[in-house]
């Protein structure tokens, strides 16, 4: 395990607690939701990506060095910006397109946003050099690569969140004023919201496919690991080809739904509200997992292997 993101993701799993707390005891909130729900959602969403990259970068066998050093650079600049988040949380205030001029909040945005150039970059990197090399069998392999590719696009786009929305003035948990330069919200500005989430249900949210992105990485590799677990009791999936192939599909999945989630934002539509064209956009990806299911599993298998030569009869 790399331990500067295992340190990285138990801080985290720690502010999980006590937002979780916060939501409780905190009755403050933004936009009529808990100033903690933020800080939420960003805790358990980097620990579990951290673990991620835990177990992975020591896994990589080429470039192992930079791999540790762009997994620690990672782990550092994570604790900074969710640490970040945290601290406006505990003011009462907002944390994302803030441009009130109060020293914190000035310093703060700067760094956050630097922040998450410099975390965009490292799995950027980190990207390329899984695009190089084999880690594990092939389906995990391809579930690693893909995966991160697809965390990848997902940070991607959260740079056109930060340009999103009009300028507009809201108050903070104290009443304040706050002009946020951006917003979540494609045709609706943020405020009714899903439950927990907080997606919004009056417009497009591209939080959405942002949250698909970066944890397909996740669904994948329990994709690779569970086929691997019942190659166990089914011998037909001992074909390591032929998992390759099923974590294909389910590739195909992931990267369909952050397209169709993608679309649906941009064109200002909210998750909770798909329309004919969405709906007949998902039909096709199901369609088209069915059929690259089907073909995954018509192809051959890998020829058995040769069975062993009878010992040579002993001379005499």
């Amino acid at each position: 395990m790399h331990r500067p993101l295992t340190v990285m993701s138990a801080l985290m799993a720690g502010l999980a607690v006590v937002a979780g707390i916060g939501l409780i005891v905190d009755d403050r909130t933004l936009l009529d939701t808990s100033v903690w729900t933020k800080s939420l959602k960003f805790a358990v969403s980097f620990a579990v990506y951290g673990l991620t990259l835990a177990v992975l970068v020591p896994r990589l066998r080429r470039a192992r060095r930079t791999a540790w050093w762009l997994g620690t650079l990672f782990a550092a600049t994570a604790v900074v910006d969710v640490g970040f988040i945290a601290l406006q949380a505990a003011r009462g205030t907002y944390s994302h397109f803030n441009t009130n001029t109060d020293p914190v909040n000035a310093i703060g945005q700067t760094v956050f946003t630097s922040g998450v150039l410099g975390m965009f970059g490292v799995s950027l990197v980190i990207a390329v050099l899984l695009l190089v090399q084999r880690v594990g069998d092939a389906a995990l392999t391809r579930a690693l690569r893909a995966g991160l590719l697809l965390a990848t696009a997902g940070m991607a786009v959260a740079f056109a969140i930060a340009g999103a929305g009009a300028r507009r003035t809201v108050p903070d948990a104290y009443g304040r004023p706050v002009t946020l330069a951006g917003a979540h919200g494609v045709g609706s500005p943020d405020g009714a919201g899903m439950p927990l989430t907080n997606w919004s249900t009056t417009g497009g949210d591209l939080r959405v496919p942002h949250f698909v992105g970066l944890h397909s990485i996740q669904v994948l590799v329990l994709v690779a690991v569970g086929l691997a677990i019942l190659a166990r009791r089914v011998p037909r999936l001992r074909d390591e080809r032929l998992r390759a192939r099923l974590t294909g599909v389910a590739v195909l999945v992931c990267a369909g739904v952050f397209a169709i989630t993608t679309w649906q934002a941009f064109r200002g539509q909210s998750l909770a509200a798909p329309d004919t064209a969405t709906l007949a956009a998902a039909g096709v990806l199901v369609l088209l997992a069915g059929g690259a299911t089907a073909v995954a599993l018509s192809r051959p298998g890998a020829p058995a292997a040769p069975a062993p030569a009878p010992p040579a009869p002993a001379a005499g």
